[in-house]
């Protein structure tokens, strides 16, 4: 069933974008499935995994070189039972190979390839390999011989080195689940700010101080590590240290928005940048990095009141709003960095297009002012940035106000982007994947309540009343909807995300619903993915797939674990609720993962994160009133005006006791707003006037 003669393969018949671009390879592709696994018994055939996703742009190179070649396809055909996997759609296959593959190689990414045996036990791993050796790279025509050949006139040697394998990974490798929480251990106090401490470190060390960031190229976002300083500073007050941690964080969001890696003409962040200086991208554009770099600019913006961190959110929202929402309301999960087959093509400019499309005089400033050159910046064209723009001596020297010279760099955009969307875009990945849309939401919510905007409510509601819709039949969450079709059972990530998302639109809407949802979505969380023994969070439900290892994961990688993301919810719900239940849950799953975080902290900056919600004292406040009253809607304004990562807001509106029991301690007045707020288990006097709320808010 292969293609040499034009005929598509089985993933033809699949829904993601991922699989359907190897549908027309001359490889014989199986999606993951029993089909595949029975064929490899019957046939006694090792199994060809190849693990990535649609906007990996590796993942073409390796496709064009060896997937549409008919020797490489040949040899696979012959020897091996291949199979193609999103990673995206199976987040949990891919966690199971890629520790296989970084315990095997050291190190892992995307395409993830696997070889292993029938029974899915991996004898060799890799990630990209060219279709011939070399630069010390084995190419695939060596490696798919040699093992074939291996496997067929000695397959006890394979099988006895994929069982050591396999051995050695599930029992000596360090998992999350190794250790049984001690019931006489259940306290995290003692050791958290060691593990603070340690992480805080690890950044100082690591931090460019010339271009910001961590460490050399190449360079990516990762936004929970600079939500983490944040905190980290907001706990320390006036210290060295709390300066030092701001320091880290302004430095690498202006870095980050100056660089090439921000997209100056249409918005949005690349997926990260190849050099130290934030110039060049890796071009694709992911859903995740935009909702949570929002979310750290807009707690930035809290803490320091720049215009220019307010502006990159508003930007962000702009480019998600216009190209990466569908009509129902979710949001797609990518765009490619190639496109003609070239990477960088759609956004890359030569000074000729610049002058025009401009005219000459608005050409020059542009050019000036966005690094276009002659000679170029990338393969002799130009990635905009702003890594040496000086503005006062720009505004001098073409004899412009600030305010001017804004003005004109901005219509000289818009002339720009115009012409940009006439060029063939690069492909979009327009599959809607509920954990990803739960980090959208969330940045969303907490873009109307510190910017007090309701556009970027509606669009949050609007995905959460898509996921109800398209994504949660019979009380079961799914991970994945395209072409009207909605597939795979929910993971944890998609429980945790999306349940981090309406604790956000409650606080920013007050609706009940949001917050009624959220816990209804943390009970099911909890009896489908809890581990009851050495607790934390299973990956998949109990209900899912029964696979080689059941997976947990707590890493904070490219997003934040689902495990990190519980933990936060975890506290944020036993503060909203006052419920026992959640206030244990939390405590456990902080202390389930001790043994984790203390090898590596600086790995776990959301988990880190939850550590310091625990650890700082409670606020909890109540507004009490018509939600719509004028009088309630300046005391939230004003909750929110500040950076309070530790405050709990909830509002009283008449039917909220309902669902907490508690606050119907704090009675409602239809005829006037009421702020109550309690601080570390006491509570202050009720005030009714926003002018009165500042004083208690300090």
């Amino acid at each position: 069933m292969n293609s040499k003669n034009g005929a598509p393969n089985r993933l033809i018949n699949e829904k993601s974008p991922y699989l359907l671009q190897h549908a027309y390879n001359p490889v014989d592709w199986y999606p993951w499935g029993q089909e595949a696994f029975a064929k490899a018994k019957t046939q006694n055939r090792p199994i060809f995994l190849s693990i990535g996703y649609s906007t990996c742009h590796w993942c073409h190179v390796m496709e064009r070189e060896s997937f549409e070649d008919h020797e490489v396809a040949d040899l696979l055909n012959r020897y091996f039972i291949a199979i193609k996997v999103d990673r995206e759609e199976r987040p949990d296959v891919d966690h199971i190979y890629m520790e296989f593959c970084q315990a095997l190689i050291g190190s892992g990414g995307w395409p993830l390839t696997i070889l292993m045996t029938p029974d899915q036990k991996p004898f060799y791993a890799g990630t990209y390999f060219p279709k011939e050796s070399r630069y010390g790279r084995p190419g695939i025509i060596d490696v798919l011989h040699q093992l074939g050949e291996l496997w067929r006139v000695d397959e006890k040697k394979v099988l006895s080195s994929a069982e050591s394998i396999y051995t050695a990974v599930t029992t000596h490798k360090e998992l999350p689940n190794a250790s049984v929480v001690s019931s006489q251990e259940d306290d995290f106090r003692p050791w958290a700010k060691v593990i603070l401490e340690a992480a805080f470190q690890t950044f100082q060390e690591s931090f460019d101080s010339q271009y910001g960031g961590f460490r050399q190229a190449p360079k990516f976002p990762t936004p929970h590590n600079l939500t983490f300083l944040l905190r980290y500073a907001y706990d320390h007050g006036q210290a060295p240290k709390a300066q030092q941690a701001t320091h880290m964080v302004r430095t690498t969001l202006d870095a980050m928005g100056q660089g090439g890696i921000y997209d100056h003409i249409g918005f949005g962040f690349a997926r990260y940048s190849t050099d130290q200086h934030w110039l060049v991208p890796h071009f694709e554009k992911m859903l995740y990095d935009n909702a949570l770099l929002a979310i750290a600019y807009l707690e930035s913006y809290q803490v320091q009141h720049l215009p220019r961190d307010e502006q990159k959110v508003r930007e962000i929202f702009a480019y998600v709003l216009r190209d990466m929402v569908s009509p129902e309301g979710g949001f797609y999960s990518a765009e490619d960095a190639d496109s003609e087959g070239v990477e960088g093509k759609f956004y890359v400019w030569t000074p000729q297009e610049i002058h025009e499309l401009l005219g000459s005089e608005a050409g020059q400033l542009y050019c000036r002012a966005y690094d276009i050159t002659r000679d170029g910046n990338f393969e002799g064209k130009n990635i905009p940035n702003l890594l040496h723009t000086e503005w006062t001596a720009l505004a001098e020297e073409f004899n412009l106000s600030r305010e001017e010279l804004s003005l004109q760099l901005e219509e000289a955009r818009k002339v720009l982007f115009q012409a940009r969307e006439k060029r063939i875009h690069p492909h979009k990945d327009d599959k809607i994947l509920t954990s990803w849309n739960g980090l959208m939401i969330a940045a969303l919510a907490k873009g109307a309540q510190i910017l007090d905007d309701t556009t970027y409510t509606d669009a949050a509601e609007k995905a959460v009343s898509f996921i109800i819709n398209y994504l949660y039949p019979k009380q079961r969450l799914l991970a994945r909807y395209r072409d009207r079709d909605s597939a795979h059972l929910g993971y944890l990530d998609d429980y945790a995300f999306l349940i981090w998302g309406l604790i956000e639109l409650y606080s920013a809407t007050g609706k009940k619903d949001h917050l009624g949802l959220a816990l209804s979505l943390q009970k099911a969380q909890d009896e489908l993915f809890l581990d009851t023994e050495q607790l934390g969070y299973f990956l998949t439900g109990h209900d899912a797939e029964e696979l080689l290892i059941r997976p947990k994961e707590i890493y904070d990688g490219a997003t934040p674990s689902g495990n990190s993301v519980s933990a936060c919810n975890l506290i944020r719900l036993a503060r909203l609720t006052g419920d026992i239940h959640w206030e244990k849950r939390a405590n456990e799953q902080l202390m389930a993962f001790k043994s984790s975080l203390s090898t590596h902290s600086a790995g776990y900056t959301m988990f880190l994160q939850a550590l310091q919600y625990a650890l700082a004292q409670s606020r909890e406040i109540v507004l009490a009133g018509p939600i719509q009253h004028a009088e309630l809607s300046k005391m939230k304004e004003l909750i929110f005006t500040e950076y309070r990562p530790y405050t709990t807001l909830l509002y009283q509106e008449g039917t909220l006791s309902e669902l907490i029991p508690w606050l119907k301690d704090y009675p409602e007045d239809s005829k006037q707003s009421t702020a109550y707020i309690c601080q570390n288990y006491s509570c202050l006097r009720p005030v009714h006037t926003a002018a009165e709320l500042p004083s208690l808010l300090l």
